[in-house]
């Protein structure tokens, strides 16, 4: 018998990354006035590319939210919601689809969108139906994503297939209102079913604290200042490693942002990519600092999408210096990068030092899906 697989994208999802505002909760329009562009569908295609067309149906939604990418990788589907304006959809667009899921028994949902997005669907589905989150958010805390699209194929593939485990992974959210003021307040809001493979899906964001870690973080900005000196413009991404450099030098830090630094001064705050690249400009000599996010091990596609494909290539994979404490290199097995470019991703996997204390590195791999 066929198997009839949920299919819906959230259209919206990670707009607000680029253009710096963490996210599109309640600020859409202000990330149109922006510039921002339309990026989950293009995440979505990435995934159905790599789907082999089996024993299966799409159940879906009319226009953006899944039917236009399925018409074009010629997908068996069949529309069963159709948003009321199918060019601005909204929450609610995903809960009516979800309990048309549900009324039509399907076997699993393949998702593209944010943590938000994760959330509306469990709001409905509960446990009763496993998850594959193709990421196209900007923050990602929940562990019901995969680490890239091609890896969201693969999961599909093997679940397909029957070869996969079911587990269960958290549904994590954070206020966006309160984050793009350097609030972090996150919630647990329950424990979504999910095909699993250890390699393919990322890690519920974990949250580091001690002592002997904060004095590591300021060994490691210690560092940073003595290495900043050459004259350079620092991108600096988020974070409470990287916040350290910013108290030392007196300066206060976006926490949850990206800021440039120049000869130990403020030359942007809060930036975004086009901000980023107007910088580099004027200062084409450049490099870029980042620190791996929690356990997830992302340096780049979570968080920092400011710091785009187009602000990396222009400033130089040999100018990327990657910090982070000795406790949260323990917990963290791999690095990984998503930054939506594909050859990029490629040219940045490897066997990468990354500064964990004063004058100290340790070699971290850093892997991207092929």
């Amino acid at each position: 018998m066929m198997k009839k697989i949920g299919f819906l994208i959230n259209p919206i999802a990670g707009m607000g990354g680029l253009v710096g505002l963490k996210g599109t909760d309640n600020v859409l329009e202000e990330s149109i006035k922006r510039g921002a562009k339309p990026i989950s569908e293009n995440r979505a295609l990435e995934t159905l590319r790599y789907i082999k067309k089996d024993d299966f149906i799409f159940l879906s939604c009319k226009g953006s939210m899944g039917e236009s990418v399925l018409r074009k990788e010629k997908f068996k589907f069949e529309i069963i919601y159709k948003p009321e304006n199918t060019k601005r959809t909204s929450r609610e667009d995903t809960i009516r689809a979800c309990k048309k899921f549900l009324e039509r028994d399907v076997e699993m949902i393949l998702f593209c969108g944010g943590d938000g997005t994760a959330r509306d669907i469990y709001s409905i589905i509960k446990d009763k139906i496993p998850l594959i989150g193709i990421p196209s958010g900007v923050k990602m805390y929940s562990a019901v994503f995969s680490i890239n699209p091609l890896a969201a194929a693969k999961l599909f593939n093997e679940f397909i297939e029957g070869r996969l485990e079911i587990t269960e992974a958290e549904i994590m959210d954070i206020d966006e209102d309160k984050y793009r003021n350097d609030i972090l307040d996150s919630k647990l809001y329950g424990y979504a079913k999910i095909p699993y493979k250890k390699i393919l899906i990322q890690k519920s964001k974990s949250i580091f604290y001690s002592e002997s870690d904060e004095e590591n973080k300021k060994n490691i900005a210690k560092f940073a200042i003595e290495f900043m000196r050459d004259g350079s413009l620092y991108i600096i991404g988020a974070g409470s490693t990287t916040k350290k450099i910013f108290d030392l030098l007196g300066i206060k830090k976006t926490l949850l942002g990206v800021d440039a630094v120049k000869d130990g001064k403020l030359i942007g705050r809060d930036l975004n990519e086009k901000e980023i690249l107007r910088l580099l400009d004027k200062y084409p000599k450049a490099k870029i600092i980042v620190s791996p996010i929690g356990v997830q091990g992302f340096i780049f596609g979570r968080g920092n999408q400011q710091i785009s494909a187009e602000v990396i290539k222009r400033v130089g994979i040999e100018n990327i210096i990657i910090i982070a404490t000795q406790l949260k290199l323990s917990e963290t097995e791999n690095l990984l990068v998503d930054t939506g470019d594909k050859e990029l991703d490629k040219k940045l996997s490897g066997y990468k030092s990354v500064v964990c204390d004063y004058r100290m590195a340790q070699r971290k791999n850093i892997i991207s899906l092929e």
